[in-house]
């Protein structure tokens, strides 16, 4: 003990609730039992062990020539949802003065039961140390929300396999307070299949059955859907008396809805039945033996998808309890069925197969680390366990120059012939704008829109701005949320193609939008005219210097030039077609046409709608924006309104 910094012996109170988690703690309990000059062990029996109608199982504890300390009557008869909370209270009442005498170093607590979550409540209560087993598992019942529970307040966690660890990472607890062992009661089975199991077999199933030839049946209540379980306990008896092979049935736990699963049995007279043996309790060792040589086990038990793999016999698991549980080959699941059918084709499928051996939960050495983690564990550490969450940004005090400070956007519009970026405000005003004429490379743009970005950044300091986020302009909103599509590039409306021998456009292709509509084609197109001299009207001049733009040609047109004017028309029934195209596709309430040139198109794009569009879409309003930056406004809106929100 020295290791650990402790100079007394370790003082372990290992609490045991009911058959299951006995036969997980027995193999640890034998452990620290027969280490005397390092442990000492108090056993808190407490649940279904001390109840009558499910065997007494507090016996074979002492058969095993273990000392209770403390018998506690904690079950609430009723075996429904508020018996169970009446239960869990009540040991929660009897607990405290228990644990005060005893004064335990370390509680072990296995599990999910609510038994369980009780014992680590009151534990974790009273500052006691809690190792709990397996924890991060996975299933399909509120067993799973309790295993959780019990992982919060645990201090140590024992689990059995890789998957169940990274679980338990996932969850905030401290790697080096997770000991990956395998599960306990692997110790006992790896070691136990050569034993005299024929007389066991004769002793449950009578005189005349043979090796492979019956069936063991263990099915629990599901407490989240109890009329669906039972209703899947009762098509079970019936494919197993229509499948008619010797039957060992155990009787459920005390989980709510167990009272009716017993009238179920009795109803259909299972307990007379001549291939039926229903039995209250089956002491582990010899359950070990039945289950290893059985034809197939049926049920909803996690015995059945976690020690039965140990043997390769095989398993139906039945319904949802163990959804989510790591299964070997030899796991045969029914999720659902209405009638008996499927069950019996299950059990004509798997009855009498033998499959490999399954190691998912242990290799049998599960308890000399578990003693060994034990040995370990340093009582002068401080008690107050920490979680090891990811790393996150962290919180922004309230203080003077938060509340000053203006939350605002940068917005960015990736126009043809002009990048702008600008930092918006709340209000939607444009505190500072940046243009600069956009290159003709992709990456030429890319590094001009950083370099602008980290530009109006820096300035957003200076003008007390904080920077909530960057929106970029153009794109599809539906329901107040931007459209990505599956690689980011969703609405590239642009480039919607209009004709299949249209002008060239940037990206490529030929007839898109953008070749027609675009400022840069529109200048481009002046250029032509130009340097034919067709451009230029009476009421126009140009300086020699001066570069021919679309604002050229849309001032010539208004001046009476028919082939600027034509040039513009076909621009605007390029974009009509478009939004003809998008209509069909999205059929938008509304379509707004924005920027300098939205005056321009938008008697065109009606014409079109009207000429082209379905019946369903030609009524749809088109109006111009007359805000004066709409793209980058727009861009803007989307940050704000998303980084704004309370809820997302």
């Amino acid at each position: 003990m020295e290791k650990n910094g402790n100079n007394h012996k370790l003082r372990v109170c290992v609490a045991t609730c009911n058959r299951a988690d006995y036969s997980k703690l027995a193999p640890i309990m034998f452990g620290i039992k027969a280490e005397p000059q390092f442990f000492e062990l108090d056993v808190v029996v407490l649940g279904s062990h001390l109840i009558d109608d499910y065997g007494n199982t507090y016996r074979m504890i002492e058969q095993d020539d273990f000392d209770i300390h403390t018998r506690l009557h904690t079950i609430v008869r009723g075996e429904d949802e508020a018996a169970m909370v009446e239960s869990v209270g009540l040991a929660l009442v009897k607990l405290p003065d228990v644990l005060n005498r005893l004064k335990p170093d370390i509680m072990i607590v296995h599990g999910d039961r609510f038994d369980a979550l009780a014992l680590a409540t009151s534990a974790a209560l009273m500052n006691i140390r809690i190792l709990h087993i397996e924890g991060g598992e996975v299933s399909g019942t509120i067993d799973d929300s309790i295993r959780h529970a019990i992982t919060k307040l645990a201090h140590y966690h024992v689990c059995c396999t890789r998957s169940a660890e990274q679980h338990l990472i996932a969850m905030c607890e401290d790697h080096d307070r997770i000991l990956l062992a395998g599960c306990p009661s692997y110790d006992k089975l790896l070691s136990a299949r050569n034993k005299d199991y024929m007389s066991i077999i004769r002793m449950w199933l009578g005189e005349d059955v043979k090796t492979r030839d019956y069936i063991v049946a263990l099915q629990h209540p599901v407490t989240t859907d109890i009329k669906h379980s039972i209703k899947m306990f009762e098509l079970t008896l019936d494919a197993l008396i229509s499948f008619k092979k010797r039957t060992l049935v155990l009787f459920p736990n005390v989980d709510a809805g167990s009272k009716e699963m017993v009238r179920v049995m009795r109803k259909k007279g299972i307990e007379h039945h001549p291939n039926f043996r229903a039995v209250k309790h089956v002491p582990f060792d010899q359950f070990i033996q039945l289950v290893a040589h059985a034809g197939c086990m049926i049920g909803n038990s996690s015995c059945g998808v976690r020690e039965v793999g140990a043997f390769g016999t095989p398993v139906i698991n039945l319904g949802t309890r163990q959804t989510g549980r790591e299964t070997g080959e030899n796991v045969l699941h029914v999720r659902d069925a209405d009638t008996q059918d499927k069950i019996l084709h299950a059990l004509h499928l798997q009855f009498g197969k033998q499959y490999p051996c399954s190691k998912i939960y242990g290799d049998g050495n599960a308890v000399p680390r578990i003693l060994k983690f034990l040995k370990s564990i340093d009582l002068k550490e401080p008690l107050q366990k920490k979680f090891c969450f990811p790393p996150v940004k962290d919180s922004i005090s309230q203080d003077i120059d938060h509340i000053l400070e203006t939350q605002s956007a940068l917005a960015v519009d990736l126009g043809g012939t002009n990048l702008r970026v600008a930092i918006v405000s709340m209000k939607g005003e444009i505190v500072k704008k940046y243009t600069q004429l956009n290159p003709k490379t992709y990456e030429d743009r890319l590094e001009l829109i950083l370099k602008m970005c980290v530009e109006a950044a820096s300035e957003a300091v200076n003008v007390n701005c904080r920077i909530l986020g960057v929106g970029i302009g153009g794109g599809i909103v539906h329901q107040h949320e931007l459209i990505h599509g599956s690689s980011f590039c969703a609405a590239e409306l642009g480039h919607i193609v209009v004709s299949l021998d249209g002008p060239e456009c940037l990206c490529g292709s030929q007839g898109c939008i953008e070749a027609y509509a675009s400022g840069i084609a529109l200048q481009r197109e002046a250029k032509k005219l130009h340097d034919e001299d067709l451009l230029l009207v009476e009421g126009m001049s140009m300086k020699k210097e001066e570069v021919v733009s679309a604002a050229h040609l849309i001032q010539a047109a208004k001046l009476g030039n028919t082939k600027a004017d034509s040039i513009l028309r076909t621009a605007g029934t390029a974009l009509g077609l478009g939004v003809v195209n998008i209509l069909h596709t999205m059929n938008p309430s509304l379509v707004i046409l924005s920027g300098v040139l939205a005056s321009h198109y938008v008697n065109a794009v009606k014409d079109v709608i009207n000429q082209q569009a379905l019946s369903s879409v030609k009524t749809v309003d088109v109006v111009v924006s007359n805000l004066a930056d709409p793209a980058l406004l727009g861009a803007a809106s989307l940050v704000l309104d998303y980084t704004t929100r309370r809820i997302y």
